[in-house]
């Protein structure tokens, strides 16, 4: 049934878009990361960027904007041009969680569009390789008695990495203190210096933990990950705990339909292409996620609406 659901999804998204997409692009399209080099994002769109490269006939210039958590460049996604020259790979937490935190500029929900969904990235609960602890229950143990409490990096405040480690820590009744840093890529390098002890890691944990410079001990997704196989999951220790991040391309709000329909037609060849899926897997276990756009604007809405309640529980603000 869901290789059924796909296939109908991406005939959708290789449909014709007519003759004014088909003067479309005629210059380079620049893409927008919100995170500097070595995180998902940025790995995603360097993944996918040369594909689509060709499939338009235009170069994809991929251009890190970090800051603000993720905020500068989803602004600046959101008030440029409506022409289709300026894209936001982005993920989930730019969208539906930093709108609860933070003083926009823009409203990410009416400011931009979906283009297509790309993939989805385990998150995976990792520490220090100098930890005595090899399992979610000896570092939950050990964290309990560590005096000061031990220090964890995010990609940011307000991020998918740092309310689950929240959500973790609450549901465990054990107090953390939190470190953002500006992407994936710098957390980690604070991570093996030993500046912090744990966090949550996707695409920037995964050659790390393959390669034993640090420990990988739950992933935070409902099973297992494919990346991951022998690494359980937080659910089965906490049944129920679940959080998973999206990363996807967005357009601002207004773009001509036939040039969406373009973006999208081109974005449905790519990640249906089994290269593609490959690339994003070797990159850091970042798997292929289809969605038509009318049912990913769905799911955006309600994540939105869920991270609200999220924020308010845990009482998270921006730091």
């Amino acid at each position: 049934m869901r290789a059924l659901r796909v296939a109908v999804t991406v005939c959708c998204l290789l449909m014709p878009a007519g003759p004014v997409a088909a003067q479309y692009p005629d210059r380079p399209i620049r893409v927008l990361v919100p995170n500097p080099p070595g995180g998902a994002t940025d790995t995603t769109a360097r993944a996918v960027g040369p594909r689509l490269s060709e499939l338009l006939g235009q170069p994809v210039v991929v251009e890190n904007r970090p800051g603000a958590n993720g905020n500068i460049a989803t602004e600046m996604a959101a008030k440029a041009q409506p022409d289709g020259y300026t894209l936001l790979l982005a993920a989930d937490a730019q969208i539906v969680i930093s709108p609860h935190l933070y003083k926009m500029t823009a409203d990410p929900l009416k400011d931009l569009v979906p283009v297509a969904s790309i993939g989805t990235t385990d998150m995976v609960l990792t520490v220090s390789a100098a930890l005595p602890v090899r399992s979610l229950a000896e570092f939950i143990d050990y964290a309990k008695r560590a005096n000061p409490p031990l220090p964890y990096a995010s990609i940011g405040a307000g991020s998918q990495h740092h309310l689950t480690m929240e959500l973790l820590l609450q549901r465990a009744g054990v107090a953390m203190t939190h470190v953002p840093y500006r992407g994936g890529g710098p957390a980690m390098v604070a991570l093996l210096a030993g500046e912090v002890q744990a966090m949550f890691g996707g695409n920037s944990a995964a050659g790390q933990i393959r390669a034993g410079a640090v420990r990988g001990l739950a992933t935070a997704s409902r099973a297992r990950a494919r990346a991951f196989p022998d690494i359980p999951t937080i659910a089965e220790t906490y049944p129920g705990f679940e959080a998973q991040a999206w990363l996807a391309l967005f357009a601002p709000a207004g773009v001509p339909p036939a040039i969406l329909s373009r973006l999208r037609a081109e974005m449905g060849r790519v990640i249906s292409e089994n290269e593609t899926a490959e690339r994003l897997r070797q990159a850091g276990g970042i798997e292929v996620y289809v969605s038509n756009p009318e049912a990913f604007a769905g799911q955006i809405r309600s994540e939105h609406a869920k991270y609200a309640g999220v924020v308010k529980a845990v009482n998270i603000t921006a730091e």
